[in-house]
């Protein structure tokens, strides 16, 4: 999976649009980042702006954001509502996907000491990037705020993490950090009552709501021995609440804020909405998106209803959102667009990049036809690997609902989602493959005036003849790996599909053979023959276990016909 951070750095001004367009301007310079949101407020003095790329892409882009807003923020003349210490207040890291929030800690830190260092800026890590435990909460960190920044670096234990501890008067401070991905997440009620939604929202809200003697509406809070309010916990960690009424769409909704989905996920809180209105006698209708979310809690979700239904969840990814959609009724109040509240696919659909495998069948099998050397064999490969593991999954998602088997459901749909991701990074394949030849062909593009241009030119295609070996060496360890899904469909699957299992085991032994023969044509043209022999080794070993495991299937097939 491809590494997603998101980044939210807030500035210090929320009324000179021409100033916040000079500092996302140095944002969309970058490429591999999105700019996905400008939110400039008056009143707070101050914009928050949301990015999403990959990890050193955004780090760089953030930076040159915070170096702008240095040079054109002046701190000495600012006035908000909000609590702020420096031109750029904040500056946290979001783990999306692929990346772990110990990676995202590590860009944090490193970040903050680039912009500490080459900018003269006081930085505090917050949150998960902290250094020590105080430093954790953010407000902890901005005490005193810019006005009282000067006399706080005085502080030795308020010395920063990164960069000076002299005072920047026109700068001032600014927080890095690394904290979870929150989700804005309102669930809608069958109800016009604000207090109705107060109460179910106090009862799922990781705060609760102040115990009460006797009557919890006229009874007097209960007090612990220092005079403090004792509360009663909510049911969800890491989850914000209170009830409200819009008038937009003239219901009452539960708003909430999911700080951590690894540990609330928007299909648990829904869950958790749902029986808590249901005692109370309210029906939810459905459920508002804030914002945007990466698309493995909508997968999540997706597959989380599913099994709830005892359906497959081994099912291609658009139908597992729909299912998402769906039961979370996100489509109550509007039109929910995946390719729009979806991380991953607004980042795909800002991409003007034509990928094979968007291509229909017909477009596909016509630019393989032409002139053009790719797609050529190894992308061919994989397509017909793909196509071979997705017949399994066909088989397996069969099995999984056949009448009578209702026992047997949860087994095949394991099967079937072991199916989907074989499927998944083989259509990968299918652009990796072409674009591992156009790499070659840039190689050989380079110019070979002087000796080193014919150094770097020669290097540059072998790097690219390398790769060129891997891609269909990945396609032919993944094609076998494959196999076991159409051995386990052949073997105990519904036997009226079991000729769709041998088929798959065909189409999956092809794409070994395919993937075999360019490992061997581009190892031709390889200097590194230790490499060489490596790879071929193992690809032989691929090659013969596929076969042998091509017997054993159609032989189960065939047995059975």
């Amino acid at each position: 999976m491809k590494q997603l951070i998101e980044c939210v750095p807030n500035f210090s001004e929320g009324s000179d649009m021409n100033i916040i367009k000079q500092i996302t301007n140095e944002i969309e310079s970058i490429e591999g980042v999105s700019l996905l949101d400008v939110d400039p407020g008056k009143a707070t003095n101050r914009t928050v702006v949301t990015i999403v790329g990959t990890p050193d892409e955004v780090c760089e882009a953030a930076f040159l954001a915070v170096k702008k807003a240095s040079e054109l923020i002046d701190m000495r003349n600012h006035k908000g509502a909000h609590p702020r210490f420096g031109a750029t207040d904040v500056c946290p890291l979001v783990p999306v996907a692929g990346i772990t929030m110990e990676e995202t800690v590590e860009y944090a830190r490193k970040l903050a000491k680039r912009i500490g260092e080459e900018l003269k800026i006081p930085i505090y890590c917050y949150e998960n990037a902290a250094q020590t435990d105080k430093r954790k909460n953010l407000a902890n960190c901005r005490s005193g705020e810019y006005e009282g920044l000067k006399e706080k670096l005085t502080n030795q234990e308020w010395k920063p993490d990164f960069g000076p501890d002299e005072f920047n008067a026109k700068a001032g401070a600014t927080a890095v950090g690394a904290r979870d991905f929150l989700v804005a997440y309102n669930v809608n009620l069958n109800t016009t009552s604000t207090r109705r939604a107060n109460a179910i929202a106090f009862d799922v809200r990781e705060k609760g709501r102040v115990k009460m003697e006797g009557d919890p509406i006229t009874g007097k809070p209960v007090l612990d021995e220092k005079g403090n309010k004792v509360w009663v916990p909510g049911a969800l960690k890491c989850v914000k609440a209170i009830g409200w009424f819009i008038d937009e769409y003239g219901v009452a909704q539960i708003s909430m804020n999911l700080t951590n989905i690894s540990v609330t996920p928007v299909h648990i809180a829904f869950d958790e909405v749902y029986r808590r209105a249901n005692e109370r006698g309210i029906r939810v209708s459905g459920s508002e998106l804030v914002g945007l979310i990466p698309l493995q809690a909508m997968i999540d979700a997706g597959k989380y209803f599913l099994r709830k239904q005892q359906r497959s969840v081994g099912i291609p990814e658009k139908e597992i959102i729909k299912i998402a959609i769906k039961s979370m009724g996100l489509d109550d109040l509007y039109e929910f667009k995946p390719e729009e509240k979806i991380i991953e696919y607004k980042l795909e659909a800002e991409s003007k990049k034509n990928k094979l495998v968007d291509f229909t069948l017909t477009e596909f099998t016509d630019e393989t036809a032409s002139e053009s050397p790719a797609p050529g064999g190894g992308s061919v490969s994989a397509y017909m690997g793909a196509m071979g593991v997705a017949l399994g999954t066909m088989v397996a998602n069969l099995s999984s609902h056949k009448r009578g088997w209702d026992d047997k459901w949860e087994e095949f749909s394991d099967w079937a989602e072991k199916g989907m991701q074989y499927q998944s990074e083989l259509v990968r394949l299918v652009d990796e493959d072409t674009d591992a030849f156009n790499k070659i062909m840039d190689a050989f593009s380079l110019p070979k005036k002087t000796d080193q241009e014919k150094v770097i030119r020669k290097e540059a295609i072998q790097d690219a003849t390398k790769n060129a070996i891997l891609v269909p060496l990945k396609v032919m360890e993944v094609a076998y790996k494959a196999m076991e899904v159409i051995k386990a469909m052949a073997e105990i699957g519904n036997p009226n599909s079991v000729s769709d299992a041998g088929v798959g085991a065909l189409a999956l032994r092809s794409c070994v053979k395919g993937a075999f023969l360019n490992v061997k044509i581009n190892s031709g043209d390889l200097e590194d023959k230790t490499f060489v022999r490596t790879v071929s080794e193992k690809a032989n070993e691929i090659d013969k276990k596929t076969e042998q495991l091509e017997k054993e299937i159609l032989s189960i097939v065939n047995s059975k016909i």
